[in-house]
C-alpha cells in the first residue's frame, strides 16, 4: 500500500514535470529546482495531503515493526545491546519521517532537512543492525539465506543513500536527476526489507509479548528484590547488636 501511494504520487508529479517541460519562461521544469525528489512529490495539494498521511502511517508502522522486532530477537536471543540499538534507531527514525511529512520542503526547509537528516541515517544503521542481529540468530539454511537477503538489501541502500547525498550537492542538472533516482531506489530498498521481516513475524505468539512484558517490568522487579535484601540485612544486623 505505501508503494502504490508512492508512486501514485510519484506519477502525479511526473506528469506535471512533463507538462512545464514544453512551457517557456522561468517556470520551465528543466532547473535544479523542479527535480523530482520524493520530497517534491509532497509539496503541493492534494499530493502534500497523501504525503503526510503516508509519512505519518509509515512512521508508527516503524514503530510497531520495531517493537515486535525487538520483543522476537528479546525471546530468541535474550538481553542484547545491538536488540536495544535496533530498537532506539528504529523510533529514532519515525520521528525523523514525521517531520519530513509534516514539513512540506517548499514550505518549511529547514525543518523537512533536518528531518531527512535524521530519518536517512537512521534507517541505513536499523537495516545494518538488523542484518547482523539475522546472522546471530541464524541457525537453518532458511534464515540464514534471510541474512544473506538483507546484506545485500543493506549493502544496496548504502551505496544509493551516499550516492544521493552526494549527487544531490551538486549543481549539474544530470547529477541532481542521479540523486533523485538514487533517492527513489534507497526508499523501495528499505521498504524490501521491512517486507522481510514477515518471516520471523510469523513465528510471533502471546510468548513473546510475555517476554517483553516480563523485560519492561525486570528492573522495577530488581529494584524491590534489592530493597528488601537491603533491609533483611539491616535487621539482622540490628538483632546481632542486640543479643551482644
Amino acid at each position: 500500500a505505501h508503494i502504490s501511494a508512492l508512486l501514485t504520487c510519484a506519477f502525479a508529479a511526473g506528469r506535471s514535470y512533463n507538462q512545464s517541460c514544453d512551457m517557456d519562461g522561468p517556470s520551465s521544469c528543466c532547473t535544479l529546482d523542479h527535480i523530482p525528489l520524493v520530497s517534491k512529490c509532497g509539496t503541493l495539494p492534494p499530493e502534500s495531503c497523501f504525503f503526510s498521511l503516508i509519512c505519518s502511517l509509515g512512521s508508527f508502522m516503524v514503530i510497531l515493526v520495531g517493537l515486535l522486532r525487538y520483543a522476537h530477537l528479546l525471546e530468541r536471543l535474550g538481553p542484547s545491546l545491538l536488540n536495544t540499538l535496533g530498537l532506539a534507531t528504529g523510533w529514532v527514525c519515525a520521528a525523523g519521517l514525521t517531520m519530513v511529512g509534516n514539513f512540506q520542503v517548499d514550505h518549511a526547509k529547514v525543518l523537512h532537512y533536518i528531518g531527512a537528516g535524521v530519518a536517512f541515517p537512521t534507517s541505513m544503521l536499523f537495516l545494518l543492525l538488523q542484518s547482523i542481529l539475522t546472522y546471530r540468530m541464524a541457525k537453518t539454511r532458511g534464515q540464514y539465506w534471510t541474512g544473506h537477503l538483507r546484506s545485500i538489501l543493506t549493502t544496496v541502500a548504502f551505496f544509493t543513500l551516499v550516492f544521493s547525498g552526494v549527487f544531490f550537492i551538486q549543481e549539474s542538472f544530470v547529477l541532481q536527476h542521479v540523486a533523485a533516482l538514487c533517492e527513489w531506489m534507497f526508499i523501495i530498498d528499505v521498504l524490501v526489507f521491512y517486507g522481510t521481516f514477515t518471516f520471523e513475524f510469523g513465528a510471533i505468539s502471546t510468548d513473546t509479548f510475555l517476554v517483553l512484558l516480563k523485560a519492561s517490568r525486570a528492573p522495577k522487579s530488581y529494584k524491590g528484590e534489592s530493597s528488601l535484601s537491603s533491609m533483611a540485612h539491616i535487621h539482622s544486623h540490628v538483632e546481632g547488636l542486640a543479643m551482644a
